[in-house]
């Protein structure tokens, strides 16, 4: 029994004294696997539908798409200049929108992505390809390992372009 005591007693040293140091905390952000895609304005507004086609390896995954309205950081200014001042942003609707599409198994390696918007009359209005190499994330910096493989896809004036 004592035993048992002096372990559960040493690992919480253990991890208190990990936590003291300083060294980088990891806190296990959690960053999906997958590909986003940006549309600018005016392009935005047209899109009533879309899919997204991956290709690698002779693999492939179609995933439709769903958006959401994107927004951009507006400064709101700080209460005084210098370390440990305040500031304060707004989020302002910026006439665009922002979808993802979750691959679970997407590769650290070079991918064929085809991009199809399609308008309300189900017209393609973009339907381009690009070869993009995903890459693995690391939300809580460059000490911790990664928590997701990602590539990031913009359309502005109708053309298709890794981010």
């Amino acid at each position: 029994m004592k035993t048992t005591s002096s372990v559960a007693l040493a690992a919480a040293l253990l991890v208190l004294t990990a936590c003291g140091s300083e060294d980088h905390v990891c806190a296990l952000v959690f960053s999906p696997t997958g590909i986003s895609v940006d549309v600018a304005a005016p392009d935005a507004s047209r899109v009533a539908s879309a899919s997204l086609r991956v290709c690698w390896d002779g693999t492939c995954r179609t995933k439709e798409l769903g958006f959401r309205p994107s927004s951009t950081t507006v400064p709101l200014g700080c209460d005084v200049d210098g370390p440990g001042s305040v500031c304060e942003a707004s989020a302002s609707p910026d006439g665009g929108q922002h979808g993802f599409a979750a691959i679970t198994d997407l590769p650290e390696s070079p991918v064929q992505v085809t991009l199809t918007l399609r308008d309300r009359d189900r017209r393609a209005f973009v339907d381009q390809e690009l070869l993009v190499t995903p890459k693995a994330t690391r939300a809580d910096g460059p000490g911790c390992g990664p928590q997701g493989v990602q590539a990031a896809l913009t359309v502005t004036n109708g053309r298709l372009a890794a981010r």
